[in-house]
């Protein structure tokens, strides 16, 4: 989907809104402010772990080579974790470095929510903008879309995108979608619907909005023509910009690619709709890449990562879990992917560039999660957390710049959908084993679903022998008893940990059909189009 994340717009971006402010806000000096680092978080949305061509190098595609450029002149980290396996709660704790049971995120929300991630949390970017960074964000946001919870009032400076999924309203131009969506209704004025019509799930009453800052500027967005709109936008004087001052900058781009529906710029001939759009996506972390290293590229660090694994029952519109394709469940109906806690769900790519910094063709087995975003960076810019709260994520410097191959002890994976309330600790982590509380599996291509399915004593599976999660160890073996005893005592403390926190939020999950996005109540699909 071309999300107007164009070379125009980051070249843009990065050379006028985000570099150039040549007087600080806070008082620091110029020389001050230029020796703090640049970051570039790059969120890939519904991507699996083997849609990486270099996860994947013995099978020779070229799918992805601007990223394959950045690992091989970068570190790719090949046990890397989303925070969740859905969408909102994945984000939330990668902004705030909490799991969803601590910052109240657990699972979506809502095109009609009234709230959104509570406001007792602190964010990456708020912490950043208060220490002299400029802070931008573009793309899909998904954590509250009203008057305090947009973007630009939990840290930053500039907002450009969408307020949840692409799939999450109607556009007069579908793209690709398993089962095909309709266009918007434009049959005349609409009554708002927070229900999907009976269309696969598909939007048709509410157009899917573009929003800049706080002010939807089209709705429905045109998937197709985006980048041309955002041309428009963007390129307004930037060749005269000029980079002798700068402040610090956090750039967080939430790609729509690879979440249905695809839009890649033309019809692939051949069908190959989730390789076209993959292509695309890549060419577009190609273009932040060269916008980067044309103006700070010793001082700024990239990381690519996604926000969950593939959609399976989007068939083949869906991505490549790789190797992680719990077998254990897909042999009993369901899938190993989106919504589920098997490795397909959560493992997914994750790339680290930073040219002079992090050695270059470097590869990291460590144990890492999305949530270690917010400490290591906070860390890079020299900046401290606030104390009166608890986090879970863990400060990977020495892993990215260092080659130190020690990450999480522990890593648990909560429920975002498939079995058993929201928020769940339904596995957990611990070196190479691997132990399931709740089975279940959201639904696979062709409609199965894994029957939801406790655990006592739990499922272990040896990662390390077993990547596929077919075969559990037996119950009676020392290897079971001694990890199962270990995972148990760490989970209870974590639990108890998390019981005990004062600073635990709890998320606000009313809907209402009048929070709804909604430019003009009185047009079909709220129709408006203000964009030059």
């Amino acid at each position: 989907m071309a999300e107007g994340f164009t070379l125009f717009l980051l070249s843009g971006m990065l050379m006028c809104g985000l570099l150039l402010h040549t007087v600080s806000r806070h008082g620091a000096s110029v020389a001050e402010r230029r020796k703090k680092p640049n970051f570039i978080i790059i969120l890939a949305d519904d991507i699996g772990w083997g849609d990486l061509d270099a996860n994947q190098h013995e099978k020779k595609i070229n799918n992805t080579p601007y990223l394959n450029l950045m690992a091989e002149r970068g570190q790719r980290l090949t046990d890397f974790h989303s925070p969740a396996s859905t969408c909102s709660p994945s984000r939330a704790a990668i902004l705030t470095g909490r799991y969803g049971l601590r910052n109240g995120v657990t699972h979506n929300f809502a095109v009609g929510s009234v709230a959104g991630l509570p406001l007792s949390e602190v964010t990456l970017p708020q912490l950043l903008q208060k220490e002299g960074y400029y802070t931008a964000m573009i793309g899909k946001w998904h954590l509250g879309h009203n008057g305090p919870y947009g973007p630009t009032n939990r840290g930053f400076d500039y907002y450009l995108g969408i307020p949840y999924s692409n799939d999450m309203g109607c556009t007069d131009t579908p793209g690709y979608n398993w089962p095909p969506c309709p266009p918007c209704d434009s049959s005349g004025p609409q009554v708002i619907r927070l229900k999907r019509s009976v269309h696969g799930g598909c939007y048709s009453k509410v157009g899917l909005p573009l929003i800049e800052n706080s002010s939807i500027v089209q709705q429905p967005l045109d998937l197709w023509t985006l980048t041309e709109q955002y041309k428009s936008c963007c390129n307004q004087d930037y060749t005269q910009c000029k980079v002798q001052y700068r402040q610090p900058y956090l750039l967080y781009i939430a790609l729509a690619h690879m979440h249905v529906p695809l839009a890649p710029p033309l019809p692939p001939d051949d069908g190959k709709v989730y390789t076209a759009s993959l292509r695309e996506m890549d060419s577009l972390v190609g273009a932040v890449k060269s916008a980067s290293d044309d103006t700070d590229k010793d001082n700024t660090l990239i990381w690519f990562t996604g926000d969950n694994g593939p959609w399976e029952q989007k068939c083949q519109y869906a991505g490549s879990v790789g190797p992680f394709m719990g077998k254990w469940q897909t042999s009993r109906g369901g899938g190993s992917a989106k919504r589920t806690t098997w490795e397909g769900g959560h493992r997914v790519p994750a790339v680290a560039y930073w040219p002079g910094r992090i050695p270059a063709n470097s590869t990291s087995s460590a144990l890492l999660s999305g949530m270690d975003i917010f400490p290591t960076l906070l860390s890079l810019a020299g900046v401290t957390p606030p104390s009166d709260r608890r986090y879970d994520g863990i400060d990977a410097t020495d892993i990215l710049l260092h080659g130190e191959q020690t990450g999480h002890e522990f890593l648990f994976h909560p429920n975002s959908g498939a079995a058993g309330r929201f928020g769940d600790l339904q596995s957990v982590r611990s070196g190479k084993h691997k132990a399931f509380y709740i089975t279940g599996a959201a639904e696979a291509c062709g409609g199965a679903t894994g029957r939801p399915q406790l655990h006592d004593p739990p499922l272990i599976f040896d990662l390390e022998c077993d990547e596929s999660e077919e075969t559990p160890l037996k119950t009676e073996t020392p290897e079971y008893q001694a990890a199962a005893q270990r995972i148990a005592r760490r989970r209870e403390k974590l639990l108890w940990d998390i019981a005990t926190d004062k600073s635990v939020s709890a998320a606000d999950y009313s809907t209402d059909a009048s929070a709804a996005p909604c430019c003009e109540p009185g047009q079909a699909a709220c129709r408006c189009h203000t964009l030059g």
